[in-house]
Protein backbone atom coordinates (compact mmCIF):
# COMPACT_ATOMS: atom_id res chain seq x y z
CA UNK A 1 0.00 0.00 0.00
CA UNK A 2 1.37 3.31 -1.14
CA UNK A 3 1.71 6.21 1.51
CA UNK A 4 -0.99 8.41 0.51
CA UNK A 5 -3.71 5.32 0.74
CA UNK A 6 -2.28 4.46 4.05
CA UNK A 7 -3.02 7.77 5.27
CA UNK A 8 -6.71 7.42 4.06
CA UNK A 9 -6.80 4.26 5.83
CA UNK A 10 -5.24 5.86 8.84
CA UNK A 11 -7.85 8.91 8.80
CA UNK A 12 -10.73 6.09 8.09
CA UNK A 13 -9.78 4.26 11.28
CA UNK A 14 -9.17 7.16 13.05
CA UNK A 15 -12.93 8.66 11.94
CA UNK A 16 -14.61 4.79 12.80
CA UNK A 17 -12.77 5.07 16.02
CA UNK A 18 -14.54 8.47 17.01
CA UNK A 19 -17.43 7.71 15.49
CA UNK A 20 -17.86 4.29 17.76
CA UNK A 21 -16.79 6.44 21.16
CA UNK A 22 -19.37 8.94 20.22
CA UNK A 23 -22.22 6.56 19.97
CA UNK A 24 -20.54 4.42 22.99
CA UNK A 25 -20.55 7.48 25.08
CA UNK A 26 -24.00 9.05 24.14
CA UNK A 27 -25.77 5.68 24.25
CA UNK A 28 -24.11 4.35 27.82
CA UNK A 29 -23.11 7.55 29.34
CA UNK A 30 -25.37 10.13 28.67
CA UNK A 31 -28.27 8.16 27.71
CA UNK A 32 -30.23 8.68 31.47
CA UNK A 33 -29.51 12.36 31.06
CA UNK A 34 -30.39 12.50 27.79
CA UNK A 35 -33.23 10.46 28.33
CA UNK A 36 -34.81 12.69 31.90
CA UNK A 37 -33.96 15.83 30.16
CA UNK A 38 -37.06 18.10 30.34
CA UNK A 39 -36.80 19.04 26.81
CA UNK A 40 -36.81 15.08 25.71
CA UNK A 41 -40.47 15.61 24.34
CA UNK A 42 -39.85 11.85 23.09
CA UNK A 43 -39.60 10.47 27.15
CA UNK A 44 -42.35 13.15 27.84
CA UNK A 45 -45.19 11.78 25.40
CA UNK A 46 -44.09 7.77 27.19
CA UNK A 47 -44.87 8.96 30.45
CA UNK A 48 -48.16 10.79 29.87
CA UNK A 49 -48.76 7.51 27.51
CA UNK A 50 -49.04 5.46 30.99
CA UNK A 51 -50.63 5.75 34.81
CA UNK A 52 -48.80 7.84 36.77
CA UNK A 53 -48.81 6.82 40.42
CA UNK A 54 -50.84 8.40 43.50
CA UNK A 55 -49.06 10.90 46.10
CA UNK A 56 -51.19 10.04 49.14
CA UNK A 57 -51.47 11.10 53.05
CA UNK A 58 -53.53 9.63 55.93
CA UNK A 59 -55.53 7.77 53.68
CA UNK A 60 -56.16 10.48 51.03
CA UNK A 61 -55.05 10.75 47.21
CA UNK A 62 -53.36 14.45 46.78
CA UNK A 63 -52.41 13.53 43.09
CA UNK A 64 -53.84 10.94 40.85
CA UNK A 65 -53.74 10.19 37.19
CA UNK A 66 -56.76 9.29 35.56
CA UNK A 67 -57.72 7.97 31.87
CA UNK A 68 -58.02 10.38 29.03
CA UNK A 69 -59.33 10.61 25.55
CA UNK A 70 -56.43 12.29 23.89
CA UNK A 71 -54.14 11.04 20.92
CA UNK A 72 -51.36 11.81 22.72
CA UNK A 73 -51.71 11.63 26.46
CA UNK A 74 -53.50 9.30 27.95
CA UNK A 75 -53.88 9.84 31.35
CA UNK A 76 -54.74 13.44 33.08
CA UNK A 77 -53.30 14.56 36.24
CA UNK A 78 -55.51 15.71 38.85
CA UNK A 79 -55.28 17.27 41.92
CA UNK A 80 -58.32 16.71 44.20
CA UNK A 81 -57.70 19.11 46.76
CA UNK A 82 -55.02 21.26 44.63
CA UNK A 83 -54.11 24.81 46.68
CA UNK A 84 -54.61 22.48 50.14
CA UNK A 85 -51.60 20.48 49.13
CA UNK A 86 -49.82 22.52 46.07
CA UNK A 87 -46.87 23.05 48.45
CA UNK A 88 -46.31 19.52 49.00
CA UNK A 89 -47.58 17.77 45.50
CA UNK A 90 -46.30 20.46 43.33
CA UNK A 91 -47.53 20.55 39.61
CA UNK A 92 -47.13 17.82 37.02
CA UNK A 93 -47.29 19.78 33.26
CA UNK A 94 -45.92 18.83 30.16
CA UNK A 95 -45.78 22.29 29.11
CA UNK A 96 -44.01 23.54 32.17
CA UNK A 97 -42.25 20.26 33.76
CA UNK A 98 -43.10 19.91 37.46
CA UNK A 99 -42.09 20.57 41.19
CA UNK A 100 -42.81 19.37 44.52
CA UNK A 101 -43.05 15.45 45.19
CA UNK A 102 -44.18 15.60 41.47
CA UNK A 103 -40.45 16.03 41.17
CA UNK A 104 -38.62 14.81 43.65
CA UNK A 105 -39.83 11.20 43.14
CA UNK A 106 -40.78 11.52 39.64
CA UNK A 107 -38.60 8.16 39.18
CA UNK A 108 -41.20 6.50 41.91
CA UNK A 109 -43.81 8.09 40.08
CA UNK A 110 -43.42 6.88 36.60
CA UNK A 111 -42.37 4.29 37.03
CA UNK A 112 -38.72 3.55 36.20
CA UNK A 113 -37.46 3.55 40.07
CA UNK A 114 -34.51 0.75 40.58
CA UNK A 115 -36.56 -0.70 42.59
CA UNK A 116 -39.28 -1.18 40.23
CA UNK A 117 -37.49 -3.38 37.92
CA UNK A 118 -39.56 -6.43 39.02
CA UNK A 119 -42.72 -4.58 38.52
CA UNK A 120 -41.50 -3.41 35.25
CA UNK A 121 -40.25 -7.17 34.09
CA UNK A 122 -43.46 -8.37 35.39
CA UNK A 123 -45.34 -6.29 33.65
CA UNK A 124 -43.62 -6.73 29.98
CA UNK A 125 -44.22 -10.83 30.28
CA UNK A 126 -47.63 -10.81 31.32
CA UNK A 127 -48.52 -7.74 28.66
CA UNK A 128 -49.76 -5.35 30.91
CA UNK A 129 -49.74 -1.55 30.24
CA UNK A 130 -46.84 -0.55 32.53
CA UNK A 131 -47.97 1.90 35.82
CA UNK A 132 -46.12 3.62 37.82
CA UNK A 133 -45.59 3.77 41.51
CA UNK A 134 -47.01 5.87 44.28
CA UNK A 135 -45.44 7.85 47.06
CA UNK A 136 -47.02 8.14 50.73
CA UNK A 137 -46.43 11.55 52.45
CA UNK A 138 -46.30 12.35 56.47
CA UNK A 139 -48.41 14.86 56.02
CA UNK A 140 -51.66 15.06 58.64
CA UNK A 141 -54.68 15.79 56.40
CA UNK A 142 -56.65 17.60 59.75
CA UNK A 143 -53.54 19.43 60.57
CA UNK A 144 -53.13 20.88 56.89
CA UNK A 145 -56.95 21.56 56.84
CA UNK A 146 -56.77 23.51 59.88
CA UNK A 147 -53.64 25.17 58.70
CA UNK A 148 -54.64 26.27 55.57
CA UNK A 149 -58.41 27.68 56.72
CA UNK A 150 -56.84 29.73 59.09
CA UNK A 151 -54.67 31.39 56.52
CA UNK A 152 -57.03 31.66 53.96
CA UNK A 153 -60.10 32.85 55.91
CA UNK A 154 -58.23 36.04 57.39
CA UNK A 155 -57.08 36.57 53.42
CA UNK A 156 -53.55 36.32 55.17
CA UNK A 157 -50.37 35.60 53.30
CA UNK A 158 -48.14 33.42 55.08
CA UNK A 159 -46.89 29.98 55.83
CA UNK A 160 -47.46 27.25 58.16
CA UNK A 161 -44.86 24.15 58.56
CA UNK A 162 -45.52 21.50 61.48
CA UNK A 163 -42.86 18.73 62.74
CA UNK A 164 -43.10 15.44 64.68
CA UNK A 165 -40.05 16.45 66.93
CA UNK A 166 -39.17 13.27 67.92
CA UNK A 167 -38.78 12.00 64.16
CA UNK A 168 -38.65 15.03 61.98
CA UNK A 169 -42.12 13.63 59.92
CA UNK A 170 -43.42 17.14 58.57
CA UNK A 171 -47.35 17.20 59.50
CA UNK A 172 -48.45 20.42 57.69
CA UNK A 173 -46.92 22.62 55.39
CA UNK A 174 -49.42 25.36 53.87
CA UNK A 175 -48.84 28.35 51.63
CA UNK A 176 -51.02 31.74 51.49
CA UNK A 177 -52.21 32.33 48.62
CA UNK A 178 -52.08 28.82 46.92
CA UNK A 179 -52.48 27.91 43.79
CA UNK A 180 -54.04 25.16 41.82
CA UNK A 181 -52.46 22.73 40.28
CA UNK A 182 -55.05 21.45 37.55
CA UNK A 183 -54.95 23.86 35.42
CA UNK A 184 -51.41 23.54 34.73
CA UNK A 185 -51.73 19.78 34.16
CA UNK A 186 -54.69 20.56 31.13
CA UNK A 187 -53.41 19.55 27.61
CA UNK A 188 -54.61 22.77 26.12
CA UNK A 189 -50.68 24.55 25.29
CA UNK A 190 -52.91 28.11 25.37
CA UNK A 191 -54.70 27.44 28.30
CA UNK A 192 -52.02 26.01 30.38
CA UNK A 193 -49.42 28.84 29.11
CA UNK A 194 -52.45 31.70 30.25
CA UNK A 195 -52.82 30.35 33.40
CA UNK A 196 -48.31 30.08 33.82
CA UNK A 197 -48.39 33.47 33.19
CA UNK A 198 -51.55 34.69 35.45
CA UNK A 199 -49.58 32.58 38.24
CA UNK A 200 -46.08 33.87 37.72
CA UNK A 201 -47.34 37.61 37.30
CA UNK A 202 -49.39 37.59 40.42
CA UNK A 203 -47.61 40.14 42.91
CA UNK A 204 -48.52 37.94 45.83
CA UNK A 205 -47.10 35.01 44.02
CA UNK A 206 -49.09 31.99 44.72
CA UNK A 207 -46.42 29.42 43.34
CA UNK A 208 -43.20 30.54 45.89
CA UNK A 209 -43.33 27.54 48.11
CA UNK A 210 -42.75 30.21 50.95
CA UNK A 211 -42.04 27.42 53.48
CA UNK A 212 -39.15 26.14 52.37
CA UNK A 213 -38.03 28.73 49.28
CA UNK A 214 -38.41 32.04 51.48
CA UNK A 215 -36.66 33.34 53.93
CA UNK A 216 -37.62 36.04 56.16
CA UNK A 217 -36.13 37.66 59.10
CA UNK A 218 -37.55 35.93 62.36
CA UNK A 219 -37.45 38.75 64.93
CA UNK A 220 -37.44 37.92 68.55
CA UNK A 221 -38.42 34.17 67.72
CA UNK A 222 -34.47 34.44 67.16
CA UNK A 223 -34.18 34.74 70.61
CA UNK A 224 -34.60 31.30 71.13
CA UNK A 225 -31.34 30.90 69.72
CA UNK A 226 -29.28 33.67 71.57
CA UNK A 227 -30.73 31.95 74.61
CA UNK A 228 -29.29 28.58 73.55
CA UNK A 229 -26.30 30.05 73.39
CA UNK A 230 -26.11 32.27 76.58
CA UNK A 231 -27.05 28.69 78.23
CA UNK A 232 -24.22 26.67 76.82
CA UNK A 233 -21.91 29.42 77.91
CA UNK A 234 -22.35 29.69 81.25
CA UNK A 235 -25.91 31.79 81.90
CA UNK A 236 -28.60 30.46 84.03
CA UNK A 237 -32.27 31.13 83.60
CA UNK A 238 -32.34 33.05 86.58
CA UNK A 239 -28.67 35.19 85.67
CA UNK A 240 -29.55 38.84 85.93
CA UNK A 241 -29.55 40.28 82.30
CA UNK A 242 -30.28 44.03 80.81
CA UNK A 243 -34.00 45.23 81.64
CA UNK A 244 -33.49 48.71 80.45
CA UNK A 245 -36.08 50.02 78.29
CA UNK A 246 -33.70 50.98 75.70
CA UNK A 247 -29.65 50.68 74.76
CA UNK A 248 -27.69 52.34 72.34
CA UNK A 249 -26.54 50.06 70.18
CA UNK A 250 -22.24 50.16 70.38
CA UNK A 251 -20.33 53.31 68.58
CA UNK A 252 -23.38 54.68 67.36
CA UNK A 253 -25.92 56.79 68.96
CA UNK A 254 -29.00 54.61 67.47
CA UNK A 255 -31.48 53.51 70.28
CA UNK A 256 -32.35 49.80 70.49
CA UNK A 257 -35.46 50.22 72.69
CA UNK A 258 -37.58 47.19 74.13
CA UNK A 259 -41.15 46.62 72.47
CA UNK A 260 -43.33 49.54 73.14
CA UNK A 261 -40.55 51.54 75.00
CA UNK A 262 -40.63 49.61 78.29
CA UNK A 263 -38.51 48.71 80.68
CA UNK A 264 -38.32 44.97 80.74
CA UNK A 265 -40.96 43.30 83.61
CA UNK A 266 -38.04 41.10 85.35
CA UNK A 267 -34.65 40.78 85.01
CA UNK A 268 -33.53 37.55 84.50
CA UNK A 269 -33.11 35.68 81.88
CA UNK A 270 -36.54 33.63 81.58
CA UNK A 271 -38.33 37.03 82.56
CA UNK A 272 -36.11 38.63 79.08
CA UNK A 273 -37.66 35.74 77.10
CA UNK A 274 -41.10 35.94 78.92
CA UNK A 275 -41.22 39.15 78.12
CA UNK A 276 -39.32 39.22 74.58
CA UNK A 277 -37.08 41.98 76.07
CA UNK A 278 -34.58 43.46 73.09
CA UNK A 279 -32.05 45.26 75.56
CA UNK A 280 -31.63 41.98 77.10
CA UNK A 281 -31.11 39.69 74.23
CA UNK A 282 -28.56 42.48 72.23
CA UNK A 283 -26.48 42.74 74.87
CA UNK A 284 -26.39 39.03 75.39
CA UNK A 285 -25.25 38.56 72.03
CA UNK A 286 -22.69 41.55 71.92
CA UNK A 287 -20.95 39.67 75.00
CA UNK A 288 -21.27 35.84 73.51
CA UNK A 289 -19.63 37.33 70.17
CA UNK A 290 -20.29 36.25 66.50
CA UNK A 291 -18.78 33.22 66.57
CA UNK A 292 -20.67 31.42 69.42
CA UNK A 293 -23.49 32.71 67.68
CA UNK A 294 -22.69 31.11 64.32
CA UNK A 295 -22.05 28.00 65.88
CA UNK A 296 -25.49 27.65 68.42
CA UNK A 297 -27.37 28.80 65.13
CA UNK A 298 -25.09 26.29 63.18
CA UNK A 299 -26.02 23.54 65.24
CA UNK A 300 -29.82 24.34 64.88
CA UNK A 301 -29.43 23.65 61.04
CA UNK A 302 -28.65 27.06 59.46
CA UNK A 303 -26.40 27.65 56.45
CA UNK A 304 -26.71 23.55 55.98
CA UNK A 305 -28.34 21.94 53.13
CA UNK A 306 -31.36 20.17 53.66
CA UNK A 307 -33.61 18.31 51.21
CA UNK A 308 -36.84 16.92 52.19
CA UNK A 309 -36.91 15.64 49.33
CA UNK A 310 -37.51 18.92 47.95
CA UNK A 311 -34.22 21.83 48.47
CA UNK A 312 -35.18 23.88 51.21
CA UNK A 313 -33.14 26.85 51.45
CA UNK A 314 -30.41 27.67 53.85
CA UNK A 315 -31.45 29.97 56.85
CA UNK A 316 -28.31 32.87 57.23
CA UNK A 317 -27.05 35.29 60.20
CA UNK A 318 -25.66 37.51 57.52
CA UNK A 319 -22.22 39.19 58.00
CA UNK A 320 -22.18 40.47 61.73
CA UNK A 321 -19.34 42.81 60.65
CA UNK A 322 -19.81 45.15 63.68
CA UNK A 323 -20.60 45.14 67.50
CA UNK A 324 -23.92 47.22 66.24
CA UNK A 325 -25.07 44.42 63.97
CA UNK A 326 -23.92 41.92 65.96
CA UNK A 327 -26.28 43.05 68.98
CA UNK A 328 -29.39 43.85 66.21
CA UNK A 329 -28.45 39.91 65.22
CA UNK A 330 -29.14 38.80 69.00
CA UNK A 331 -33.13 39.78 68.45
CA UNK A 332 -33.39 38.48 64.87
CA UNK A 333 -33.17 41.88 63.18
CA UNK A 334 -30.75 43.07 60.85
CA UNK A 335 -29.88 40.49 58.11
CA UNK A 336 -30.95 37.72 60.40
CA UNK A 337 -33.29 35.53 57.97
CA UNK A 338 -34.75 31.77 57.99
CA UNK A 339 -37.33 29.66 56.35
CA UNK A 340 -40.65 28.73 58.39
CA UNK A 341 -39.11 25.09 58.15
CA UNK A 342 -35.85 26.24 60.14
CA UNK A 343 -38.13 27.95 62.45
CA UNK A 344 -40.22 24.98 63.35
CA UNK A 345 -37.34 23.22 63.04
CA UNK A 346 -36.05 25.16 66.15
CA UNK A 347 -38.73 24.82 67.71
CA UNK A 348 -38.64 20.70 67.18
CA UNK A 349 -35.19 20.19 68.68
CA UNK A 350 -35.64 22.45 71.86
CA UNK A 351 -38.81 19.84 72.09
CA UNK A 352 -36.92 16.85 71.29
CA UNK A 353 -34.45 16.95 74.58
CA UNK A 354 -31.98 19.35 72.05
CA UNK A 355 -31.94 16.91 69.25
CA UNK A 356 -32.24 17.69 65.84
CA UNK A 357 -33.80 15.75 63.51
CA UNK A 358 -33.90 16.04 59.53
CA UNK A 359 -37.48 16.98 58.04
CA UNK A 360 -39.25 14.15 56.06
CA UNK A 361 -42.56 14.66 53.61
CA UNK A 362 -41.63 11.24 52.62
CA UNK A 363 -43.38 8.35 54.27
CA UNK A 364 -43.12 5.40 52.54
CA UNK A 365 -42.94 4.69 48.34
CA UNK A 366 -45.10 2.14 46.88
CA UNK A 367 -45.20 -0.47 43.95
CA UNK A 368 -48.63 -0.22 41.69
CA UNK A 369 -49.83 -2.69 43.54
CA UNK A 370 -49.41 -0.50 46.80
CA UNK A 371 -47.03 -3.19 48.21
CA UNK A 372 -44.32 -1.50 49.59
CA UNK A 373 -41.04 -0.70 48.47
CA UNK A 374 -39.43 1.77 51.21
CA UNK A 375 -40.35 3.42 54.20
CA UNK A 376 -39.56 6.74 56.40
CA UNK A 377 -36.53 5.98 58.78
CA UNK A 378 -35.50 9.00 61.41
CA UNK A 379 -32.38 10.65 60.76
CA UNK A 380 -31.15 12.57 63.16
CA UNK A 381 -28.93 15.63 62.57
CA UNK A 382 -27.54 17.43 65.27
CA UNK A 383 -27.13 17.46 69.00
CA UNK A 384 -27.93 21.13 68.93
CA UNK A 385 -27.79 21.59 72.74
CA UNK A 386 -27.79 19.32 75.80
CA UNK A 387 -31.30 17.91 77.53
CA UNK A 388 -30.71 20.01 80.31
CA UNK A 389 -30.45 23.22 78.34
CA UNK A 390 -32.85 21.98 76.20
CA UNK A 391 -35.21 21.51 79.11
CA UNK A 392 -34.41 25.02 80.64
CA UNK A 393 -35.50 26.75 77.32
CA UNK A 394 -38.76 24.74 77.70
CA UNK A 395 -39.64 26.05 80.91
CA UNK A 396 -38.54 29.56 79.59
CA UNK A 397 -40.61 28.99 76.78
CA UNK A 398 -43.65 28.14 78.69
CA UNK A 399 -43.38 31.01 80.74
CA UNK A 400 -43.32 33.25 77.24
CA UNK A 401 -46.67 31.43 75.98
CA UNK A 402 -48.13 32.76 79.36
CA UNK A 403 -47.51 36.38 78.51
CA UNK A 404 -48.60 36.08 74.97
CA UNK A 405 -51.83 37.29 74.12
CA UNK A 406 -54.43 35.73 71.28
CA UNK A 407 -56.81 33.79 70.92
CA UNK A 408 -57.36 29.87 70.60
CA UNK A 409 -55.60 28.77 73.93
CA UNK A 410 -56.13 25.35 74.44
CA UNK A 411 -58.01 24.16 78.03
CA UNK A 412 -55.84 21.48 79.49
CA UNK A 413 -52.86 21.20 76.96
CA UNK A 414 -49.29 22.90 78.34
CA UNK A 415 -47.94 24.84 75.36
CA UNK A 416 -44.19 26.05 75.06
CA UNK A 417 -43.72 29.08 72.81
CA UNK A 418 -42.58 31.89 71.43
CA UNK A 419 -43.47 34.51 69.29
CA UNK A 420 -41.99 37.23 67.05
CA UNK A 421 -42.35 40.68 65.61
CA UNK A 422 -40.14 41.27 62.52
CA UNK A 423 -39.37 44.69 60.95
CA UNK A 424 -38.66 44.35 57.61
CA UNK A 425 -38.57 47.54 55.89
CA UNK A 426 -42.14 47.80 54.82
CA UNK A 427 -43.11 51.17 53.51
CA UNK A 428 -46.37 51.19 56.04
CA UNK A 429 -44.19 49.58 59.05
CA UNK A 430 -46.27 46.45 59.03
CA UNK A 431 -44.36 43.84 60.30
CA UNK A 432 -44.70 40.04 59.93
CA UNK A 433 -46.06 37.81 62.84
CA UNK A 434 -44.56 34.80 64.07
CA UNK A 435 -45.01 32.21 66.21
CA UNK A 436 -43.08 29.16 66.92
CA UNK A 437 -44.47 26.39 69.78
CA UNK A 438 -44.65 22.88 70.79
CA UNK A 439 -47.14 21.03 72.32
CA UNK A 440 -47.88 19.06 74.93
CA UNK A 441 -44.82 20.89 76.52
CA UNK A 442 -43.79 17.54 78.73
CA UNK A 443 -44.04 14.90 75.83
CA UNK A 444 -44.20 17.10 72.86
CA UNK A 445 -45.57 15.43 69.45
CA UNK A 446 -46.02 18.77 67.67
CA UNK A 447 -43.62 21.43 66.60
CA UNK A 448 -45.26 24.46 64.59
CA UNK A 449 -43.81 27.65 63.26
CA UNK A 450 -46.12 29.78 61.54
CA UNK A 451 -45.71 33.25 59.56
CA UNK A 452 -48.29 36.12 58.76
CA UNK A 453 -46.73 38.88 56.28
CA UNK A 454 -47.22 42.04 56.76
CA UNK A 455 -49.13 42.65 60.17
CA UNK A 456 -52.01 39.94 58.43
CA UNK A 457 -55.33 42.47 59.37
CA UNK A 458 -53.90 44.67 62.04
CA UNK A 459 -51.38 46.00 59.39
CA UNK A 460 -48.75 47.89 61.71
CA UNK A 461 -50.17 47.36 65.33
CA UNK A 462 -50.00 43.65 64.50
CA UNK A 463 -47.28 40.92 66.86
CA UNK A 464 -46.42 37.80 66.28
CA UNK A 465 -49.10 37.02 69.68
CA UNK A 466 -52.08 38.86 67.96
CA UNK A 467 -52.07 37.28 64.05
CA UNK A 468 -50.10 34.47 64.69
CA UNK A 469 -49.97 32.56 67.77
CA UNK A 470 -54.04 31.94 67.32
CA UNK A 471 -53.18 30.04 63.95
CA UNK A 472 -50.79 27.95 65.31
CA UNK A 473 -52.32 27.04 68.74
CA UNK A 474 -55.42 25.53 66.23
CA UNK A 475 -53.01 23.72 64.05
CA UNK A 476 -51.81 22.05 67.84
CA UNK A 477 -55.30 21.57 68.61
CA UNK A 478 -56.08 19.87 65.15
CA UNK A 479 -52.95 17.86 65.45
CA UNK A 480 -53.67 16.64 69.56
CA UNK A 481 -57.97 16.09 69.10
CA UNK A 482 -58.03 15.39 65.00
CA UNK A 483 -60.13 18.75 64.40
CA UNK A 484 -60.46 22.39 64.36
Amino acid sequence: MNKPLRRVALAMMVMVVLLMGNATYVQVIQADELREHPLNKRTMYEEFARERGQIIAGGQSLASSVPNNHDRYKYLRTYPNGPLYAPVTGFYSFFYGSNGIERAQDKILNGTDDSMAFDRLSDMITGKAPRGGSVELTINPAMQQVAYDQLTSKGFQGSVVALNPSTGEILSMVNAPSYDPNPLAAVDNNAVAEQWNKLNNDPHQPMANRAVSEIYPPGSTFKLITAAAALESGYTPSSKVQDAPFITLPNSRTPLPNYGGKQCAGNTLTDALAHSCNTAFAEIAGKLGVDKMRQTAAAFGFGQDLQIPMTVAKSDLGAMSDAASLYQSGIGQRDVRVTPMQNAMMAAAIANGGKLMKPQLVKATRAPDMAELDTFRPEEMNQAVSPEIAQMIRDMMIQSEKNTKGEGKISGVEIASKTGTAQHGDVKDQPHGWYVAFAPAEHPTIAVAVIVENGGDEGAEATGGSIAAPIGRAVIRAGLQGGG
